[in-house]
């Protein structure tokens, strides 16, 4: 067993920590301020490879699998979460649905331009009624000779402003005992009938893109159906359960941007004759943001290798979802009260930590949802055992 990364993944790391100290970092907190998301930024972020990680040569993409991907979702998240949750959006749930579930010309016309870095995607699950229960999807899609008709609106789209591709979830029939059919659909959103509304004014990751997509009687060609039609559900609560793993990612970074930002700040504030990092009350949350941080970016690499493999990583993906984002409130919460006043004021950066940590424990399925999806992993492991005695 080795804890350690690949030299390939240990400079592209470096690589990435270059990238977002040069590109990102130097304008986090003005982009912040004024809720601006940069597409210059995202077309760098492109032409570096990044959106093309853990997708096939074939397509465009670099290959290089989840663990490389999650080690670069880190690196950006240290210089700002709202970058990184908009890279992680188009990666983990907007791109991998077409590579996962796409047809040989579905990968070649929507794919590739996504994993090339020239394009960015989004995921058009959530709805007013539909979050936590994905199946409240009340958005239809009815087919109509060589297309679906689309009508609906999706909510909390993050990337919605510049996506060039949306994979929605959508009605496209009900099974004989009135239960909905559930599908998957690639919808270019340059489509005549799509409206995108205004960003929201979000407390936190305001440098990411969040918006309201309307679909009026939107014609979408039926080649776009994504997978098996009767699967929809199944193929996009399998794009959430890797989707976690990037959540857990950055969740990682904010966490580590926390404990640095800490524990540089104990070192050098003085108080009572000395460093304030003399005493036991400081050195305990230092200690302890120290570990957990540790603690969650195993998880993520554990989830991250099971994936990779092949193997089946609901469970873990949720461990590292769940431990990892409350890792990041309980870090900012931390080095807000080791920073005391400076930290309340927005130049120390830290007040933006806590804005944008709390979003980590909602999106890509609550920490109340990560921990029912661990439990009945556990329950039906149980049962599994038994059967096999």
């Amino acid at each position: 067993m080795d804890f350690g990364l690949s030299k390939e993944i240990s400079e592209l790391k470096e690589d990435a920590r270059q990238f977002a100290d040069t590109y990102i970092r130097p304008f986090a907190a003005e982009w912040d301020e004024k809720a601006y998301f940069s597409r210059e930024l995202f077309q760098k972020i492109g032409q570096k490879g990044y959106l093309g990680l853990p997708f096939a040569k074939e397509y465009g993409g670099k290959a290089m699998g989840t663990l490389a991907y999650m080690t670069v979702a880190e690196e950006i998240a240290k210089a700002s979460l709202g970058v990184a949750l908009s890279y992680v959006a188009t990666v983990s749930i907007g791109t991998a649905p077409i590579a996962m579930y796409g047809t040989e010309e579905q990968k070649t016309k929507f794919l590739r331009p996504l994993a090339e870095g020239r394009e960015l995607a989004a995921f058009g699950l959530t709805e007013k009624n539909a979050g936590s229960d994905a199946a409240g999807v009340e958005t239809t899609a009815e087919l109509s000779g060589e297309y679906f008709i689309v009508n609906g609106t999706k909510q909390w789209i993050t990337n919605a402003s510049y996506a060039s591709v949306v994979t929605i979830a959508a009605i496209t029939g009900y099974k004989e005992d009135g239960g909905k059919v559930i599908s998957s659909l690639i919808v270019p959103m340059d489509l005549p009938g799509i409206t995108v509304k205004r960003p929201y004014d979000k407390m936190g990751v305001r440098s990411s893109d969040t918006g309201e997509i309307y679909f009026d009687h939107v014609k979408v060609p039926k080649e776009n159906l994504l997978g098996d039609q009767n699967a929809g559900m199944k193929q996009l609560l399998q794009v959430l359960n890797g989707g976690r793993i990037s959540i857990a990612a950055i969740s990682v970074g904010l966490a580590q941007e926390a404990y640095d930002k800490a524990i540089q700040h104990a070192k050098v504030r003085e108080q009572f004759g000395g460093p304030i990092s003399q005493f036991e009350s400081v050195q305990f949350k230092l200690a302890d943001m120290a570990v957990e941080t540790e603690a969650a970016r195993l998880l993520v690499q554990k989830a991250s290798f099971l994936k990779d493999r092949g193997d089946v990583f609901i469970k873990e993906a949720a461990y590292a979802k769940v431990f990892a984002s409350e890792t990041a409130t309980r870090n900012a919460n931390r080095a807000l009260q080791i920073l005391g006043g400076t930290g309340y004021m927005r130049e120390a950066g830290v007040e933006r930590l806590l804005r944008d940590a709390k979003i980590l424990e909602i999106g890509e399925g609550t920490s109340e949802i990560q921990r029912l999806v661990i439990a009945r992993q556990l329950l039906k492991e149980g049962a599994d055992k038994n059967g096999r005695n």
